[in-house]
């Protein structure tokens, strides 16, 4: 089980908007902000719940992350999922699978996908029949 993940983006600023308006409809908001200072190396930003971030995005210092992540995250139910594919496609990410089921990862698989600003697949999923 992971604690937390975190990656490099272009320009932190733009990514830090962007989740910060494709997450609150699942519940995840930013929690903290360290400066380069504190880091040693980049500014990073950390999103997540109930006091806890797992989900931290940082500046380039150290390396530019090559090619395109894919990170999926929890939605207590389909309306969270299909309420972050539209939260996230007016913060400016693009459609890259519309909420729905996808049968061939499971029955009850009711997923949505964007590409944010960075070019990464962020997914919004589901697991309980409805």
């Amino acid at each position: 089980m992971l604690d937390h993940i975190g990656f490099s983006v272009t320009d932190l600023g733009r990514a830090k908007v962007f989740y910060e308006r494709a997450l609150a409809p699942l519940g995840i908001v930013m929690l903290m902000e360290l400066t380069a200072g504190q880091t040693g190396g980049d500014a990073h930003v950390g999103f997540g719940e109930a006091g806890k971030p797992y989900f931290w995005i940082g500046g380039r210092a150290g390396g530019a992350l090559r090619g395109c992540l894919h990170v999926a995250f929890a939605a207590a139910d389909r309306a969270a999922v299909d309420a972050f594919h539209r939260a996230a496609l007016a913060a400016g990410g693009r459609d890259n699978g519309a909420p729905g089921l996808r049968p061939h990862y499971h029955a009850h698989y009711y997923g949505a996908f964007v590409i944010d600003p960075d070019g990464h697949n962020v997914e919004a999923v589901c697991h309980r029949p409805e």
